[in-house]
């Protein structure tokens, strides 16, 4: 039977031992809620799983949504049989939707210049808002994992930086000369005053010395994509995928990029081979006189 009590364990086990982001916890959790309350009176099999799948496309939940419920169910239920809280994990050979290959949003070179161009390098803040999106577009870091950022992880002799990413895995992310010009402006002229006599090991901060949240570092880019006239939706992730994109372009080894990006499955790396071809196509299309 599924209760509350196990689900609260499985979400503190997400956070603290897989080092899942609170946002994806959240979800986790209300989906799994939902999954209790379906499961309140049915045995725990393979069939009422198929029920749970088909319950959700009745309700008409996109593929997508379908696809991470499923995700979070087989992932508590192969924790609860970790915990001997279940024998079986039902959802374990339930095919997932299959899902339409979507293409990431990133910027073009010159949009990452008007990005950074829109800010206000002589007052704290803009020194260190320059150094975030830096080293966002420079090194193809998270959002949590920047946000997570302490001074010891940043090695400036190497330009590099330890990250703990996805799944408690540490890995090397590298930054360019800009991003360092940028991190030491920062730490020497911004940081200390932000501080405002705090004593804190993160690397990015607030007004008030405290640690800046992935929220706060969204909204930090979502205003500077406002202010700058871009006309599109630019968020840390946007950065992230024009580094992986930038690089691919210049020739980069899709292995590389792969490592740089921390991804366990190259497939996952390969969606940005997609977007260059893409970009590849509209070239032609705009400036050959017989593409239209």
């Amino acid at each position: 039977m599924l209760n509350a009590s196990d689900l609260s364990q499985f979400i503190k086990h997400l956070l603290n031992e897989r080092h899942y982001s609170e946002h994806t916890a959240t979800n986790y959790r209300r989906d799994l809620l939902a999954l209790i309350a379906f499961f309140n009176d049915k045995k725990l099999d393979r069939l009422a799983a198929r029920e749970y799948l088909l319950s959700l496309e009745k309700k008409h939940y996109s593929k997508r949504s379908i696809a991470r419920k499923l995700s979070a169910a087989r992932s508590f239920f192969k924790y609860l049989q970790r915990e001997s809280l279940s024998q079986e994990n039902p959802f374990q050979n339930l095919l997932t939707p299959k899902l339409p290959k979507k293409l990431p949003n990133f910027l073009y070179p010159e949009e990452v210049r008007a990005l950074l161009g829109c800010i206000d390098v002589k007052s704290p803040l803009g020194k260190r808002d320059c150094a975030l999106i830096e080293l966002l577009y420079g090194s193809g870091i998270r959002v949590v994992e920047i946000a997570r950022l302490n001074l010891k992880d940043v090695d400036f002799s190497e330009d590099e930086i330890k990250v703990l990413g996805k799944g408690a895995k540490e890995r090397i992310v590298l930054f360019g000369s800009l991003a360092k010009k940028a991190l030491n402006n920062y730490l020497s002229d911004a940081r200390p005053n932000l501080l405002a006599g705090s004593k804190t090991a993160a690397f990015f901060i607030g007004r008030r010395g405290s640690r800046l949240t992935p929220r706060q570092i969204e909204r930090i880019i979502t205003h500077y994509a406002k202010k700058s006239g871009l006309g599109k939706r630019v968020t840390p992730h946007t950065l992230r995928h024009s580094f992986a994109t930038h690089l691919l372009e210049g020739g980069a080894d899709l292995r590389i990029v792969q490592e740089l990006l921390g991804h366990v499955s190259l497939s996952t790396t390969q969606v940005y081979t997609h977007v260059t071809k893409e970009r590849l196509k509209k070239v032609y299309d705009d400036f050959h006189p017989r593409a239209r």
